[in-house]
């Protein structure tokens, strides 16, 4: 399961539609909190933590297609690892 975590404090870029959007995703286990540390970033960018890793957006329709894209992308990562793993 993969999780993408939203600081509320983030919401006033647009995040919110986003966290909408991405709930409706059966494979992604969306979290809001108050606070996720990354002050700076939060207060210039919409942005989320996609498995721990965080990434950022110029909008917030821009910052949807980046976490569909990390998690894409962290699922190959996953698959390659798991192979690389099963060949050992």
């Amino acid at each position: 399961m993969n999780i993408v975590e939203f600081c509320v404090s983030n919401m006033h870029h647009g995040t919110d539609k986003v966290l909408e959007r991405l709930e409706q995703e059966d494979d992604i286990e969306v979290i809001e909190y108050g606070c996720l540390g990354n002050c700076g970033e939060c207060y210039l960018s919409p942005y989320a933590l996609v498995n721990g890793e965080s990434v950022v957006a110029e909008d917030a329709d821009k910052l949807y297609d980046l976490i569909m894209a990390a998690l894409k992308e962290q699922d190959a990562e996953r698959s390659a690892l798991d192979k690389l793993l099963d060949d050992l």
